[in-house]
């Protein structure tokens, strides 16, 4: 009997250091490479670039037309020079601005733009939500992200490799009053920002307009590489997020600021959850919508670090957890370390095509 006892206490300790060899710990947060696919530095300081250096990240900063298009050039100029000066640490998108959009050569001016920034170092463009929320032409009608006269530029994103980066919608939480959205990082925005609060806006496309838009856009162009920022705005379902991601083979999805969505639905079904990021394990991104303005360096910095590794604790880890950004407690999804090391490095690189 004590023969047999020590036999199977060898084994059981045996098969518990294999199984977990297969996954990570809190502990290895610091020692994996890692990047943060969803970043936004609009300062020359270099406080994040600091911290990323020291959790082992490397920074795909995104530009976005907000705030008009001076400071969409701004923006290149400062992503320009931090990628020439932190060139393993940093990457960078451009954008475009609608500016002149009734006028003559509209299309060919956003395409000569887009083509001196890929050359400038953008490996990407990104499109925003003002795209279907804010801008209209002569004639007052809203620009939606359809419109047929985007098909040339996107046509020529297609041709050349360029992908196109889109944050269209918003979460399906945007059209509820604020006291009925499902997580606290929906309703703290959208109270801080309600010229984007669609229940406010009855008179803007309702959230399955603004997916039916993005969608025929994309069955037009089924050859352009597309990265849904924040889950493709789909965060509310891991069903739904399968089914688009069924549907258009070329595209993937980031899941920036939209951790609580996950959270929330890993609350009430772990395992379903966790099937998803097993199954579209090539498909997802790893990014956090951290915006970089030149805040206070340290709390700014302790910032950054707390979300890097709360987040790796719900990707790599099964404890349990609670967040700010909802109500309960679950457990992480403790995914192996191959899809880990996918959703935080890997797929980043093939879906943007950088080393």
């Amino acid at each position: 009997m004590k023969i047999h006892f020590v036999f199977f206490l060898v084994a059981s300790v045996a098969l518990f250091s294999c199984q977990n060899k297969n996954y990570y710990s809190l502990e290895d947060f610091s020692k994996v490479k890692k990047i943060d696919s969803h970043y936004h530095i609009y300062t020359d300081d270099e406080n994040s670039v600091e911290q990323a250096k020291k959790d082992n990240f490397r920074l795909l900063n995104i530009n976005t037309y907000s705030g008009g298009c001076e400071r969409v050039v701004e923006a290149h100029q400062w992503l320009k020079t931090l990628k020439q000066t932190y060139p393993e640490t940093t990457e960078f998108t451009t954008t475009f601005c609608l500016d002149g959009w009734d006028e003559p050569g509209w299309v060919e001016n956003t395409i000569s733009w887009i083509d001196q920034c890929v050359a400038d170092g953008a490996i990407a463009v990104k499109v925003w939500k003002n795209i279907g929320m804010e801008f209209r032409d002569k004639d007052s009608l809203l620009i939606m992200i359809d419109d047929p006269q985007f098909d040339p530029v996107f046509k020529h994103l297609a041709d050349n490799g360029i992908p196109l980066v889109g944050h269209l919608g918003e979460p399906k939480n945007c059209w509820l009053p604020l006291e009925e959205m499902t997580t606290k990082n929906d309703s703290n925005y959208f109270a801080n920002n309600p010229q984007y609060h669609m229940y406010l806006h009855p008179e803007f496309p309702s959230y399955e307009e603004q997916m039916a838009a993005r969608d025929r856009m994309l069955e037009k162009h089924p050859d352009l590489i597309f990265i849904g920022c924040h889950l493709a705005s789909l965060e509310w379902s891991v069903d739904e997020m399968a089914s688009f991601l069924d549907r258009f083979p070329n595209a993937s999805m980031d899941m920036a600021a939209r951790m609580g969505q996950l959270f929330y639905q890993t609350v009430e079904n772990r395992e379903k959850v966790r099937e998803f990021f097993i199954n579209y394990q090539d498909r997802l991104m790893y990014g956090t919508d951290i915006i970089d303005r030149g805040q206070d360096k340290v709390a700014f910095q302790n910032r950054m670090h707390q979300t890097w590794l709360n987040d790796w604790e719900y990707l790599a880890t099964d404890n349990k957890m609670t967040s700010s950004l909802i109500d309960g407690e679950f457990r992480g999804l403790k995914l192996p370390k191959e899809v880990v090391d996918k959703i935080y490095a890997t797929n980043v690189q093939n879906w943007y095509m950088f080393k």
